[in-house]
């Protein structure tokens, strides 16, 4: 059993479309997690259908779906590192690892749970990915804890093979359907295609059904 898994992603949201089941199978066995929240999202282009949020007050409810969200997989403790969305990527790398690599010394996390750098699609995504791993980098052997990276790019399983950890998540579909929800204003695509019954059709174009089965990690190698 892992002693503490610590979660860091750019988003609100990021930590339960990408691993909430995952996670919640930790927190379900005790296992306290920890998330390293880079932003609050306040450049999203979704703000609900019909609009009920606007560009000011975006951050202040995404905050609030996070809280929601958080509270559906069992994080209990969230870090704020109040960046600003869309622009991770110029940011001096080296200050940000150094506020990573304190969280990591103090926390002593067995896990770590963030974006592959190069494979995550959004820069934000690939920049803090980058920068938690440099900062785990900088840990002894004896100190650094594995991390399970996620990444979707379109050829990421060409270039990094198949994922080597694939978790079957489905007993926890409910529960991750829930913090899917809790994110009102980046979920109505999804809600929509499962009013629809196409969650639960896997060759139905564009189906979001895997989401709620399994979460895949590539084991980051440091050598």
């Amino acid at each position: 059993m892992e002693q503490h898994v610590l979660v860091v992603f750019p988003h609100p949201d990021d930590e339960t479309f990408g691993c909430g089941g995952t996670i919640a199978q930790f927190t379900k066995s005790g296992v306290p997690v920890t998330y390293i929240c880079g932003t609050m999202g306040q450049m999203g282009r979704n703000m609900g259908k019909p609009f009920f949020a606007t560009r000011e007050s975006l951050p202040k409810i995404r905050e609030a779906e996070l809280e929601k969200a958080c509270q559906a997989i069992g994080i209990q403790k969230v870090i704020k590192l109040g960046l600003r969305d869309k622009t991770i990527e110029f940011e001096d790398p080296e200050i940000l690892a150094d506020r990573i690599e304190q969280i990591l010394r103090e926390l002593k996390p067995s896990l770590v749970l963030t974006h592959y750098p190069g494979y995550a699609v959004h820069p934000d995504h690939n920049a803090l990915g980058d920068v938690t791993i440099r900062a785990i980098s900088r840990l002894s052997d004896q100190e650094r804890p594995i991390v399970h990276a996620h990444a979707f790019a379109r050829d990421c399983q060409d270039v990094l093979g198949p994922p080597d950890i694939v978790n079957d998540i489905s007993d926890m579909a409910e529960v991750k359907l829930a913090a899917i929800r809790a994110h009102r204003t980046q979920s109505q695509l999804v809600l929509g295609r499962l009013a629809n019954g196409q969650l639960k059709k896997p060759s139905s174009k564009d189906s979001y059904s895997h989401m709620l089965r399994r979460e895949s990690f590539w084991t980051y190698n440091f050598s």
